[in-house]
């Protein structure tokens, strides 16, 4: 039976949230905006460019929304060749869990609202793309709470959903997963509460890497 462990990027393997913060500041002030408060940037991370514009500014025109998602990835590429992007360090135990869980048999997938090239580089500075065999993005799927992302690694991967789990720290994650019909389980370190994920619809939220290795394994 194939089992396959599908992650979420942003706040589940990767702790990137200075980086998001600075280029929603400078996309935002690009268009002469006010860049929303630190607490409603991190309560979107997760959804796809242009559904978290639509959350931070819900009165603008669509216009509006796409062209804040183009200058916020362009306010990365920017940050990125100027060497001015701060470290995205893996948070603790999750390559410990990455290695638990391939060399125990199981398939690994992303889910990300990242776009193709940004996941590429997280995966690739961090040395994890080998690890992966299927990955996900905002890119192709529509986002997150949608299934598509999920649905889509299944069908890659060529496992079912009873042998399949999605691992995340936001509510959009754990929703997926229902939409989906597979087991969600939440982390803690990420972006939205603990309570939250389990009111979600979470089997459980890991505290740390071997909590997480326990839940995934069953």
């Amino acid at each position: 039976m194939v089992k396959l462990a599908v992650f979420d990027c942003d706040g589940t393997l990767i702790d990137s949230q200075v980086n998001i913060l600075r280029a929603m500041r400078s996309s935002f002030e690009r268009h002469g905006l006010a860049a929303p408060e630190d607490h409603a940037v991190r309560r979107i991370v997760g959804l796809s460019l242009v559904e978290s514009m639509m959350v931070l500014v819900p009165d603008a025109e669509p216009a509006l929304h796409e062209s804040l998602a183009l200058d916020y990835k362009n306010a990365f590429h920017r940050l990125r060749a100027d060497k001015g992007l701060d470290p995205e360090p893996l948070y603790d135990g999750v390559r410990e869990t990455l290695d638990h869980l391939r060399d125990s048999g199981w398939l690994l997938g992303v889910a990300t609202g990242k776009s193709d090239r940004g996941l590429a580089l997280a995966l690739a500075h961090h040395g994890l793309t080998g690890h992966f065999i299927t990955l996900q993005t905002a890119d192709r799927h529509p986002s997150k709470p949608h299934p598509g992302m999920l649905l889509a690694a299944l069908a890659e991967a060529g496992a079912t959903t009873d042998a399949a789990c999605i691992i995340g720290d936001t509510v959009f994650d754990i929703a997926m997963g229902g939409h989906a019909g597979v087991r969600a389980i939440g982390v803690d370190w990420g972006y939205h509460e603990a309570a939250e994920l389990i009111e979600a619809g979470a089997v459980g939220v890991a505290m740390d890497g071997g909590d997480l290795r326990r839940l995934i394994d069953g």
